[in-house]
């Protein structure tokens, strides 16, 4: 600054502005004016140099022109006219300034306003008619829809220059983008994938963009912009409106729109009229607007931001050039308002003109006023002070001639002289930014949303690895993705979204995976149908099965003809029964492997659905079976498993029922054979246990097998040899060594009790007919019901026996003497679409096995008991039910469980010993020695059971 008042009045626009730092003090119009009239230019150099320092300062600032304008305009109208261009962001500084560009919203629509009324095709249109006449009132309607058409031409702003009309679009399509965000995350509920998501919001963005520059028309959502929210609800408009509704409801268009068109006419008719009211208009919308750029409690807390108050510079206010209307209208309308507002006026002003801003006769000064300080910078705080204290008093017309906002700052004339070059002094600006500035900023903000973005990737990856149906931020927990024997991954949990195991198959689109597939589709079909067509008639029974396949081993054999049988008992529960029958599939891996996890889902499920009565399937013997057992039982839920024949599960677990026969009841059956066979062999007969080893596996069955049948050899009196238990690498048995053992060594058994699996039975011949010692030998193979799933070469499957080798196994479904009780053949043939209207038997492919007519039994036996006088039950009530069921004609029977005891075996299963043997033709027969349908209890005997 070049002269001492210029450095006394920069010290105290700096302390004034770090005031507004941290609070909102009273920014009055600073009027200075020389004490002699020689010295007016001065004070106008001065106030250049003020400019210069708040813009080298991060000030925003603003310079009006005060040149003489052309026209022949009263101070008033020449007054507003200073405004005008305040309305465009570029008049207060670059970007350089703190934060982003002002925007001035309600400047623009009382400018848009002015420029409609003047708009010369509104001339002819104003009403001449007296007002409240039927002309008057026809006329009023006609100028009002002449006057919003204009405004709609106009898109409700001020005309500008094209190029800006890029930044009006982005203005517009600021409101829509919540809607984006609303519609984007709208899609997201429905899990679809991520760039859906995006397309979904953009899209929705896009047409509204589109409607909202409609030409002709006013903007979609006119009425919830921020500046006609304000232009409706404002008391300083309340005069020229005539009763109109200022309602603005999102949810009522109709009466918005209605009281914003009221509400422009009524401002139009009072801003051509003319008079004071267009200027204060003009200074209400600009103290608005600076207001809500200042606003602290905003999003994007802008008025922490911008810690420096914006400040207007008027070079020379003049009566000529409406400078000092100006000044009487800031200071109106804030005396009227009485709201602070961030605007601080530098002025300056003649000399002889300072008596242009008083306002009446002085009234007279309050008495022992302290006299003001000698010299300038206390002086200015002085004045300053006095000032802020009086200003309540001082808005009284009655208190003072001055105008209330005016703060006077008379410079004499030593204080205005120019000082040498080398005592300039620049009046230093405090430049700590804003904690706000660095916490909420666009670059925070791309920070926080980089992080944000990739957290929800990474955390969409992990949920698109964890479970098998996943969106961008949600999951279908019911299911989740597990490690896959061989490797890769199988979904594992019970199906209750839009998961389809079959679509998570390794495999074809053949075979078996093509039939689960068609499966799974049918249940899917026919569930829709019971909770469409009777919502409050229908039980839930959950099928846990094995739904995948190991990449080493892909069968599907099981799960596909368990899941046949599961079906069809559906078709004819919901056929033929008032309380029909809903099933949720669950998958428990390849062969099981993952069951643990698949009851805690369907325990979670269940504790939602209280439709859920009860399980069918697990019918897998392994190290987990206990546990996944006892988890259904705490979560009140029956176990009816078909194939499943633990001695163990009976005796532990109340809820476990099995139509399978156990364990050691088919070891004890298979030692009838062995009895004949070491009356045969004579006293030397020796026998020997081949099992799995179980010790890396959760196989139990293997295990449970090798230890009935050794205790059935000893008690058949067969001289024992050391039991042998094979590994399984890769999917693969090894039984070379094993194979060498048992022929090469000084006693070869006749008898062996094998514990294994179906797929080892294939290799183990191999390779016992190859060894010396027992390729001409006669051996026997005695083995428990797993190689029931076997399709020996004689029926047109794989499978078969070594030459003088026979097989002994156990099956758990007798189907031949049933066949012709049980309609069951017939229901397969109707409702089965692969067999459609053909003819099936008991000993066709997919029904031999006997796994679809017991999953079949067992879900019709869980489902009288959830249906109990044709009622749905609760589970709690099913379970009881289940022990007094008794189903005459099923596929494998009679299923009979009112003879079993709680935490005892029951009796009455079906079982059949079959035998396997070579013929003169080179392929391996079966042939059924005895057997019994379920729901007998007479044991088999030797007689029964001949092999002779």
């Amino acid at each position: 600054m070049s002269t001492e008042a210029g450095i006394d009045v920069q010290h105290q626009l700096e302390s004034l502005i770090q005031d507004f730092r941290t609070s909102d003090p009273p920014m009055p119009v600073i009027v200075l004016h020389a004490e002699d009239a020689a010295d007016d230019d001065r004070v106008t150099e001065l106030v250049d140099e003020l400019s210069e320092g708040q813009q080298r300062h991060g000030t925003r600032t603003a310079v009006a022109p005060t040149e003489p304008q052309p026209g022949d305009l009263d101070p008033t109208a020449r007054a507003a006219r200073l405004l005008w261009d305040l309305g465009d962001s570029r008049k207060w500084g670059d970007r350089s300034a703190a934060y982003r560009p002002y925007s001035f919203p309600r400047l623009g629509l009382v400018r848009a306003l002015q420029e409609a009324t003047d708009d010369p095709d509104m001339r002819e249109h104003w009403p001449a008619a007296p007002g409240g006449t039927p002309d008057g009132n026809v006329q009023r309607e006609q100028a009002q829809t002449q006057l919003l058409r204009i405004l709609a031409r106009q898109r409700w702003r001020p005309r500008r220059p094209s190029r800006r009309n890029r930044q009006l679009l982005l203005n517009d399509v600021q409101q829509f983008l919540p809607m984006g965000v609303l519609g984007a995350f709208t899609a997201l509920l429905t899990r679809p994938e991520w760039y859906i998501a995006v397309l979904a919001g953009i899209g929705l963005m896009v047409l509204l963009a589109g409607l909202n520059h409609v030409p002709g028309r006013a903007p979609l959502f006119l009425w919830l912009r921020r500046e006609s929210r304000w232009f409706l609800t404002t008391t300083f408009l309340q005069s020229a409106a005539r009763r109109q509704s200022t309602s603005v409801r999102l949810l009522r268009p109709v009466r918005s729109w209605r009281a914003i068109a009221a509400r422009a006419y009524d401002v139009s008719e009072a801003m051509r009229e003319g008079g004071e009211f267009p200027l204060q208009l003009y200074v209400l919308a600009l103290f608005e607007d600076l207001r809500d750029n200042h606003r602290r409690a905003s999003w994007d807390l802008r008025g922490f931001k911008r810690t420096r108050p914006p400040v207007l510079f008027l070079r020379r206010a003049a009566r000529e050039n409406g400078g000092i209307e100006l000044i009487r209208a800031v200071s109106d309308v804030r005396s009227r308002r009485s709201e602070l507002d961030p605007l601080l006026i530098v002025a300056g002003v003649a000399a002889d003109d300072t008596a242009l801003l008083d306002r009446g006769p002085a009234a007279n000064p309050p008495a022992n006023r302290p006299a003001p300080p000698s010299r300038l910078p206390q002086r200015l705080r002085h004045w300053y002070d006095e000032w802020a204290g009086n200003l309540r008093a001082d808005q009284s017309p009655s208190r003072t001639n001055a105008l209330p906002w005016v703060l006077r700052i008379p410079l004499p004339h030593g204080e205005l002289d120019q000082l040498r070059q080398s005592d300039w002094r620049c009046v230093r600006a405090r430049h700590r930014p804003p904690v706000a500035r660095v916490v909420w900023s666009v670059h925070s903000v791309l920070l926080v949303l980089a992080l944000v973005v990739t957290a929800g990737v990474v955390h969409a990856r992990e949920l698109d690895r964890t479970y098998c149906s996943a969106g961008l931020l949600t999951a279908d927990r019911d299911t989740e993705k597990r490690p896959a024997p061989g490797g890769g991954t199988e979904c594992v949990g019970i199906a209750t979204g839009d998961v389809r195991f079959g679509a998570h198959l390794t495999g074809g689109t053949a075979g078996e995976g093509k039939r689960l597939r068609e499966l799974e589709s049918l249940v899917r079909a026919e569930n829709g149908r019971v909770v469409r067509d009777h919502p409050d008639a229908y039980v839930t029974v959950v099928y846990a099965g094995p739904l995948s396949s190991a990449s080493a081993d892909p069968s599907l054999v099981k799960g596909a003809e368990e899941l046949a049988g599961v079906y069809l008992a559906q078709r004819v529960v919901n056929e033929n029964y008032t309380v029909k029958l809903r099933v949720l599939l669950a998958n428990g891996g390849s062969d099981m492997g993952h069951q643990k996890v698949t009851a805690e889902a369907i325990a979670a499920y269940a504790d939602r659905d209280p439709t859920v009565v009860g399980v069918v399937g697990f019918g897998r013997d392994l190290q987990s079976s206990p546990d996944v057992t006892r988890r259904l039982l705490e979560a009140g839920l029956p176990i009816v498993s078909g194939t499943n024949s633990a001695t163990y599960l009976p005796k532990d677990f109340s809820n476990w029922f099995s139509l399978a026969a156990p364990d050691e009841h088919q070891a004890r059956a298979l030692g009838l054979i062995a009895r004949q066979l070491r009356t045969q062999r004579g006293k030397a007969a020796h026998a020997l246990v081949l099992a799995r080893d179980t010790k890396e596996s959760q196989d139990r069955y293997t295990s449970e097998q090798a230890l009935y049948g050794g205790e059935m050899l000893d008690r058949e009196g067969f001289e024992p040899l050391p039991a042998q238990r094979y590994r399984v690498a890769n999917g693969k048995p090894e039984l070379r060594q094993h194979a060498e053992s048992i022929c090469r060594g000084e006693h070869v058994p006749s008898v062996i009790y094998f514990a294994g699996r179906v797929e080892d039975i294939g290799p183990l011949m191999t390779q016992l007919s190859t060894e010396p010692g027992c390729a001409n030998r006669q051996i026997s193979i005695l083995t428990g019901d797993d190689l029931s799933k076997a399709r020996f070469s004689g029926t047109g499957g794989r499978d078969g026996v070594a030459p003088r080798i026979t097989l002994y196994h156990a099956a758990l479904a007798e189907l031949k003497e049933a066949a012709s009780r049980t309609a069951f053949y017939e229901d397969a043939s109707h409702y089965l679409p692969w067999l459609k209207d053909d003819r099936v038997t008991y000993d066709a492919a997919g029904f031999a096995s006997g796994q679809t007519a017991l999953s079949h039994d067992s879900t019709r036996a869980l489902y009288w008991a959830a249906s109990l006088g044709d009622v749905p039950q609760s589970r709690s009530a099913t379970w009881v039910n289940l022990r007094n069921v008794k189903l005459d004609g099923m596929a494998t029977g009679t299923i009979d469980f009112t003879g079993a005891p709680l935490y005892a075996e029951r009796h009455g299963h079906s079982i059949v010993l079959n035998r396997v043997r070579r013929t003169a033709e080179g392929v391996s027969q079966a042939e059924v020695l005895c057997s019994r349908p379920a729901g007998s209890t007479k044991p088999l005997s030797v007689k029964e059971c001949s092999i002779a």
